[in-house]
């Protein structure tokens, strides 16, 4: 027997439920399939679960600095694992249950629990039930991407998911990767107390950055006594008594108590039956779409992680929005609409938006840029937290924010007064006449506006 859809939803990340609790509101059927954790990676074993424990790290970070501010500790600080990961467990956990509670309780919605497979364009199977509909979309994210490396398949190594579960505190931490998931996690262990190790094959690290933001990251970490290896390439991994044995270039080796990847992800979209619908992917397995998120099948769409147009809960969250526009509200949104902006969770953060220096330059224009470091604004200097700078990219004729970078304190959350005036499409002249509230990082923004040079 086949149970007939208006729409199927397979996945509960951040597009899916959004767009179910629409596609219902407007009295279509629904079906929302979720084999595993409802609320996907965000809730499960990134953003949510991630900085609540960047939260917890930062705690213990201050605490030991306590004496700089006329703050008496009585005895060393000390780092419980346990009730750090039961913190965290408490924060993902009531977001994943409300979130699988109102989809249970939705009106006109069947909520499935299991692996959704398809079976032809328009039809899905999960756990032996079949069920047909005319539109389908597609929101199965991503997980941790596993290189091939000898000896990988005899060591216990961790992932950001299974480092979800760690209760303890790694003696000695080797994190291969040295890009954002990688440096949070180091950063976060080293303030719990343990030896870290971050080793990238490349010449510096978060390479997609500019040189100076590298640059300016890697002396953060390296202020924390976290051991940083460039231009160093995993060349095999053993495990011998308590020790993962990682070795590198030249016949070195990195030796540590538990071992972490961190070298990119990869779309869950190799066990999905793509093939029986049809549904094209590229070479990494990311589905591929158009403008307005449509597979090259009619109705067939997909959202989030696993289309490769974004790899964030904020971008996956903006493709419901485009897609719930453009079916139920007559709104022709498009993805490339979206100005790419992003944060990294260290501390202090950085915040993103539009291009970098280097893809500026590359475009040929005429070119302004503003810099100004932090030990520059007084609100850092307040705080103690004066490491990082700003800076901002503007096209010189039009007079239009290019980019922009803000590694500092409160850095993503300043960043968006420059984003919003980027899609708002206004020169950059429009943030110096507004008043921003002193003493706050934001304020400043203005000032370097004022100070621009040409590149």
């Amino acid at each position: 027997m086949t149970f007939p859809y208006d729409a199927i939803v397979i996945g509960t990340g951040q597009a899916g439920p959004p767009l179910a609790r629409r596609l219902a509101a407007v009295g279509m059927k629904v079906a929302i399939i979720e084999r595993a954790l409802f609320g996907g990676t965000c809730v499960n074993t990134g953003c949510i679960p991630t900085k609540t424990m960047v939260a917890n790290a930062y705690v213990a970070h201050m605490v030991r600095r306590a004496s700089e501010f006329g703050v008496t500790v009585d005895g060393p600080a000390g780092v419980d694992m346990k009730r750090v990961k039961a913190r965290k467990d408490e924060i993902s956990g009531q977001s994943k249950e409300g979130l699988e509670a109102s989809l249970k309780t939705l009106p006109n919605c069947t909520v499935y629990q299991g692996h959704a497979r398809f079976e032809s364009p328009h039809e899905v199977s999960v756990n032996g039930v079949m069920m047909t509909a005319g539109k389908i979309f597609i929101n199965v994210g991503g997980r941790a991407a596993v290189p091939s490396i000898p000896g990988l398949d005899q060591v216990p190594y961790l992932t950001n998911s299974s480092m979800m579960h760690v209760d303890f505190l790694p003696k000695h931490l080797v994190i291969l990767g040295g890009s954002y998931i990688g440096l949070e996690f180091a950063q976060m262990f080293r303030r719990f107390g343990s030896e870290v190790t971050v080793i990238e094959g490349g010449p510096r690290l978060i390479q997609r950055e500019d040189e100076d933001v590298s640059a300016a990251i890697l002396d953060i970490l390296e202020r924390e006594r976290i051991q940083i290896r460039l231009g160093t390439n995993c060349t095999s991994v053993a495990r011998r008594g308590e020790e993962t044995i990682v070795s590198v270039d030249k016949g070195c080796e990195v030796r540590g108590s538990h071992f972490l990847l961190a070298v990119g992800r990869r779309p869950n979209t190799d066990d999905l039956g793509l093939d029986k619908a049809g549904v094209a992917v590229d070479s990494q397995g990311h589905i591929l779409i158009d403008d307005q998120l449509r597979t090259n099948v009619p109705g067939i769409w997909a959202l989030g992680d696993c289309n490769g147009k974004g790899g964030f809960t904020h971008t996956s969250y903006n493709d419901f929005e485009i897609v719930a526009a453009n079916l139920l509200d007559h709104d022709p949104r498009k993805v490339s609409d979206r100005i790419l902006t992003y944060a990294l969770f260290i501390d202090p953060p950085l915040g993103r938006a539009g291009m970098t220096e280097t893809q500026a330059r590359q475009t040929g224009r005429k070119l302004l840029m503003g810099k100004r470091l932090m030990t520059k604004v007084g609100r850092t200097v307040e705080k103690g937290e004066t490491l990082g700078f700003m800076k901002v990219l503007i096209d010189a004729d039009s007079q239009r924010i290019l980019g922009a970078a803000i590694l500092g304190t409160g850095g993503d959350e300043a960043i968006h007064s420059i984003l919003d005036v980027m899609y708002a499409d206004k020169p950059y002249t429009l943030i110096q006449r507004a008043v921003h509230i002193h003493p706050t990082v934001s304020e400043l923004i203005p000032t370097m506006l004022g100070e621009l040079q040409p590149l």
